[in-house]
């Protein structure tokens, strides 16, 4: 078993990270590791209905799709992430408990008492300290998860907090729970770097035979080259969503229209607006002019800027027409 040492606190390249061991290193390994202010959504989800766009731009908050299915999780410098890599036979290697088993025990020796709960969680008197996921390919199984030790429970709240009924997907959706900071449940004050070393401790005498690994330079840049090509960019974290509809009815002036539209692999299709004919063949231009482009706020905002004489954005300004389409 590797002990993978990670002080890099970039949430893209330490996604990016989880792939590249996943796909170059043979042996059995886990990771601790942390990172900046971030939502990590889950593979198979629609990360625009999981977020909360407007904080998470107000605060310069990274999103980024994962590798593995389930939930939407926030991530800061109070959290610690932890993730296995493990070798078995096919059939066999999805078991959340076996995985979650050494994290709960490891807690217990600090007087903290977890329990596997619900489908996949850590919780401590029925509140959610870790959320788990997995991907298997072949003979492996990436099981990961998080670790709220001291993290900011506000940010938390309001950085995944999102009126979903305005999407309608098939997208897995996730589950929100009440959570709580293990560093709540302690008796004694230790920081999250003291807690990261109990937990290191803990798995080197859980698996004997445990040895230390730092990325080589050749691994720094096969991770980067994830990072550029994949996780950072909004072809993987948004265009990757299942496809989705969108209907909200916006206020332009005195007057109300309705929206709606499909995206498909983060693309616009069929967009229409209900006007009730108020500004004439306006609206229709608009909707040509829109579908085939990205369900994003730069691409949508410049090529509406070609309307801004128009009589309907006398009515409500381009910037905010296209933030109501989020």
């Amino acid at each position: 078993m590797l002990c993978i040492i990670n002080e890099n606190m970039d949430p893209f390249f330490n996604i990016a990270s989880e792939e590249y061991i996943f796909r170059n290193i043979s042996e059995d390994c886990f990771m601790l590791w942390r990172s900046e202010p971030s939502v990590i959504v889950g593979k198979h989800q629609n990360t625009l209905a999981e977020i909360n766009w407007d904080f998470i731009k107000k605060h310069d908050i990274k999103v980024v799709r994962r590798l593995s299915g389930g939930g939407t999780v926030y991530n800061d410098r109070g959290n610690l992430n932890f993730t296995f890599l493990k070798h078995g036979r096919k059939g066999k290697l999805m078991d959340f408990e076996k995985f979650t088993d050494p994290v709960i025990k490891a807690l217990a020796k600090m007087s903290v008492f977890a329990k596997f709960e619900g489908k996949n969680d850590l919780r401590v008197n029925g509140l959610k300290i870790s959320g788990n996921a997995e991907h298997i390919f072949r003979d492996m199984v990436l099981h990961h998860g998080t670790l709220l030790f001291d993290s900011n429970l506000d940010n938390l709240e309001n950085a995944i907090k999102k009126e979903k009924y305005h999407y309608s997907d098939k997208a897995v959706k996730s589950i929100r729970s009440r959570v709580t900071n293990i560093s709540s449940h302690l008796k004694n004050n230790i920081s999250i770097a003291e807690f990261t070393e109990i937990m290191q401790s803990f798995m080197f005498n859980y698996f004997p035979g445990t040895v230390f690994y730092h990325f080589k330079n050749e691994d720094i840049k096969g991770i980067n080259k994830l990072v550029k090509e994949k996780y950072s960019g909004w072809e993987w974290n948004y265009g990757c969503s299942p496809q989705y509809m969108m209907k909200k009815v916006i206020t332009a002036g005195e007057f109300r229209i309705t929206v709606e539209f499909t995206v498909a692999k983060g693309i616009i299709e069929n967009f229409q607006m209900d006007d009730s004919g108020r500004f004439g063949d306006v609206t229709e231009k608009i909707c040509a002019a829109v579908c085939g482009l990205r369900h994003e706020e730069t691409s949508l905002a410049k090529k509406l800027s070609g309307f801004h004489k128009s009589s309907f954005f006398q009515s409500i300004s381009i910037i905010d027409f296209v933030y109501l389409l989020f």
